[in-house]
């Protein structure tokens, strides 16, 4: 138990004065360093190195899953005091502990103790902790939230989805057009595609829809005020054709401060649920802001590709089939791999636009020579150049599937949709790929 308990009050209301008399007063043990007038206050409190521990009304405004964030990089825990109905919305926004918003003093008391313990023990498993901080709820007098035991006692709980990043270097090598037509591919057993490149995403225009469309930006504010649940992100993902779901990105790219990674992180969690497979087309960029480093406040650019690769099961790198675009691949699976984000995903290469003009009379040996002398890789996957079924797909807004499902590219395009659902493929683990068929070693 530690000796001291340095506390950050920020309760709105009447009840403001009471929570911190309870908590100054009734034991030597904790101490009120701080009474924050709103949220801005206490994350400012939190920057400057105040308070191990934030008690916080579940309504506080502004308080949402990017500023509980704020809180636990700087290692303060968190505990809210909500009405029954708030409190699966504030276990949604990474809240550590929730007590009833009536809790007497020495119930409060015992709480805050009870989780500066949990904080002082550092616990490193987060499941174990939460399954002790909702211990801390039922001593405290708020009931579990209704539904959120669903499937504890269900014997066959459905299985989660999987996610796909499909991720490329820079000069436009077909990301969204592979991460499209994949999608497709992969609809009989229900998929979902994602726009999360934050500087040129084009699946929107891709599929003929309005760039107005809420898409992922309204899909990341709803994860982040605690809101996003199955039916929610349902309704922000229109039905492209049976089976196949699309959430559309941001229609601009000086909007990507709307994509914080941690509101992405529950939206391709509730994506789990949604469908068996989500495809997430992501950005160029693997770049760690260096620059503004040193402010642990500050929005991250490339926050929604490196979300999306560390949440992916498999990740796919795209490179285009000329000089220019293999030289830029090998780059870039260096780069991937020297990512300080776990990336735990098995990885496959697709060379896409594969053609004689660009890499000679035999384009597929030539890449497959370049790729394992530079790269070390073997058996990338190779998506033949087909410029006039694209185009027409593009011009229809629609997939190869619909328009010509007999193309080369189409073709190529369905059997890494056959090799993604082996099982084999989904197994892959922390540093090792499958040489085998179409994976590849990357050091």
């Amino acid at each position: 138990m530690p000796t001291s308990v340095e506390v950050l009050c920020a309760i709105r209301g009447s009840a403001e004065s009471a929570v911190a008399t309870a908590l100054d007063g009734a034991t030597r043990r904790i101490t009120v360093l701080r009474r924050c007038a709103d949220c801005a206050e206490l994350l400012a409190a939190a920057a400057a190195g105040l308070g191990r521990l934030a008690v916080v009304s579940v309504d506080l405004p502004h308080l949402d899953r990017e500023a509980v964030a704020q809180l636990h990089a700087g290692r303060i825990r968190v505990l809210a005091l909500a009405p029954p109905g708030q409190v699966t919305r504030a276990l949604a926004l990474g809240i550590d502990a929730v007590v009833a918003d009536d809790v007497d003093a020495s119930g409060l008391v015992a709480a805050v103790l009870a989780l500066a313990e949990a904080a002082e023990e550092d616990l490193a498993d987060r499941a174990s902790s939460s399954a002790g901080l909702r211990d801390l709820g039922d001593l405290a007098g708020v009931p579990e939230a209704a539904g959120s035991g669903a499937g504890a006692d269900d014997p066959d709980p459905p299985e989660p989805g999987r996610i796909v990043a499909v991720w490329g270097p820079t000069g436009a090598p077909g990301r969204s057009t592979i991460a499209l037509n994949l999608a497709a591919e992969l609809a009989g057993t229900g998929s979902l595609i994602v726009d999360a490149d934050t500087y040129g995403g084009t699946i929107a225009s891709l599929v003929g829809m309005m760039d107005e469309s809420p898409g992922l930006a309204a899909a990341a504010r709803a994860a982040g005020q605690g809101n996003l649940d199955l039916a929610g992100l349902a309704r922000l993902t229109p039905v492209l054709a049976p089976g196949l779901r699309v959430l559309t990105g941001i229609s601009r790219a000086n909007r990507w401060p709307e994509l914080p990674a941690s509101a992405l992180e529950v939206v391709w969690d509730v994506a789990r649920s949604l469908a068996a497979w989500t495809v997430i087309d992501c950005g160029f960029c693997l770049e760690q802001d260096e620059a503004l480093s040193y402010d642990t406040h500050a929005p991250r650019r490339n926050a929604a590709t490196l979300s999306a690769l560390e949440a992916a099961d498999v990740v796919l790198i795209v490179g285009s089939g000329d000089p220019v675009g293999i030289q830029r691949l090998v780059r870039g699976i260096t780069d991937l791999a020297g990512l300080p984000v776990p990336i735990t995903a098995a990885r496959t290469i697709v060379v896409n636009r594969v053609r004689a003009s660009a890499a000679g009379p035999r384009p597929g040996a030539a890449i497959h020579e370049s790729l394992g002398r530079f790269a070390g890789v073997e058996g990338a996957h190779l998506v033949p150049d087909d410029r006039a079924a694209v185009d027409a797909a593009v011009l229809r807004g629609a997939t190869l599937l619909e328009v010509a499902p007999g193309s080369p590219a189409r073709r190529a395009i369905a059997a890494l949709a056959m090799t993604l659902t082996r099982p084999a493929v989904t197994a892959g683990g922390v540093g090792r790929l499958r040489r085998a068929g179409r994976f590849v070693r990357t050091g």
